[in-house]
């Protein structure tokens, strides 16, 4: 019979040799051998021989399924009214675009925008289901909106308010500078009359999905980000994706801690000439 030195001797060596058994599941037989993004990947997959994907070494606690801040300046925005050209249009003419002028984006179309990634569709069995499609309805994702150039919004930082449709002031002031030099000195992110930066907080993914979560907040992040650029080739607007950036950067201008809630992307818009 075992004592409990022998047990604890164990289970560690049953700790330690889980990654290996893990990898060589999915066909590689040392771990030292992968890369960051080929672990990443092998230890996310799903196969019939075994899901490392399921396992979690920490107990997750669902997160609220909205963020929201309190006692600060909301601003609301109207509801979104814009029809424009039709999606096969929008699809053929979109193009990331870099450049904009010098005039301001109006209220009403950042309003749209807005709408178009994150907004509120209809309501399903308690649930309120979003422009942009997310595993099991979970919606990990949050928009913050850095407001350069914008009609009747002072410039500053903002978070997007899903269930009042309007912006909550995280603080007022010129971020243009900071949103360029955090995103590796990209003239768009400086140039831009708002910057989205999407950001997880992937428990509220992982408390279904566990360790895959993660590939499914960045799928959803392009989900929302592709509904951003076809809404801007609509309302006559550039775009363009960013997933260049320094992630401790973004996360301390946003105000995040890279952890519970970390950026996983940029997506400047303009106006046109």
């Amino acid at each position: 019979m075992m004592n409990i030195q022998t047990i604890g001797f164990v289970a560690c060596f049953v700790g330690a040799m889980v990654p290996a058994v893990v990898i060589s599941l999915f066909g590689v037989s040392s771990q030292d051998a992968m890369s960051i993004g080929e672990r990443f990947h092998a230890q996310t997959s799903h196969s019939r021989r075994g899901s490392p994907a399921e396992e979690s070494r920490r107990q997750i606690v669902r997160p609220p399924t909205f963020k929201e801040y309190p006692g600060v300046r909301l601003i609301e925005l109207a509801p979104p009214a814009h029809r424009g050209v039709r999606v096969e249009e929008a699809i053929a003419r979109r193009r990331s675009v870099r450049s904009y002028s010098t005039k301001s984006m109006t209220r009403a179309e950042l309003s749209q925008l807005l709408y178009a990634a994150q907004g509120v569709t209809s309501e399903r069995s308690g649930i309120q289901l979003r422009t942009a499609p997310s595993a099991g309805a979970l919606y990990p994702l949050e928009i913050y909106a850095v407001v350069n150039h914008v009609e009747g919004i002072p410039k500053g930082l903002y978070h997007y308010n899903v269930r009042r449709h309007g912006l909550e002031t995280i603080r007022e002031g010129d971020l243009s500078r900071q949103i360029r030099a955090a995103g590796l000195d990209q003239q768009s992110l400086g140039e831009a009359d708002v910057v989205f930066v999407l950001t997880a907080i992937v428990d509220r993914a992982r408390i279904k999905y566990r360790e895959r979560a993660y590939r499914y907040v960045y799928m959803e992040a392009g989900h929302i980000s592709q509904n951003i650029a076809l809404q801007a080739v609509s309302l006559g607007l550039g775009s363009v994706c960013a997933g260049a950036f320094y992630d401790d950067e973004v996360n301390t201008l946003i105000g995040i801690d890279g952890f519970s809630e970390f950026s996983v992307y940029l997506h400047p818009v303009g106006t046109l000439e």
